[in-house]
């Protein structure tokens, strides 16, 4: 019987096998936000460490602004203004693009993920000579076509 589309994702992934019962894997695109990075940043300094994928990076900060309109700066919230400090230093320092406030792509970090994923893969495609199109019918939905060329020894 072949294998199920989770475990061929899954071992598309697989780095290598820790343990019996776990695995490490490859991430191809990695979301951050303002909450828990500013523990994972300093981890990094402290272990001197680089983000190993910066490219493959993308910060927004959602979980900290306001539901009304706050244009202005500082933050009324001390706590929230810090955190928006550090995730705006931290991914200067590490070379990650940062979708800010002012950023026409600002939002929900796991909304923004898959529609910069889609960049993501036409670059990779372009780069293969292929194409990606699309074709939307309405009441229906969408449907991606991804063409590639065949490669042969």
């Amino acid at each position: 019987m072949g294998k199920n589309l989770f475990n061929k994702v899954w071992d598309l992934h697989k780095v290598t096998a820790l343990s019996e019962s776990r695995d490490q894997l490859f991430i191809g695109l990695h979301l951050v936000h303002e909450v828990t990075s500013p523990q994972a940043f300093a981890a990094l300094r402290e272990r001197n460490l680089s983000v190993k994928y910066p490219d493959r990076t993308l910060a927004t900060v959602d979980h900290i602004v306001p539901t009304q309109k706050q244009l202005f700066r500082p933050y009324k919230d001390d706590l929230a203004e810090k955190m928006l400090v550090a995730i705006e230093d931290n991914t200067k320092d590490f070379g990650i693009q940062f979708f800010g406030l002012d950023s026409d792509s600002q939002g929900i970090v796991h909304i923004i993920g898959p529609e910069n994923l889609f960049g993501i893969v036409k670059n990779s495609i372009d780069q293969l000579g292929g194409e990606i199109n699309f074709e939307t019918r309405l009441n229906k939905g969408s449907q991606f076509i991804l063409k590639l060329p065949l490669f042969t020894k």
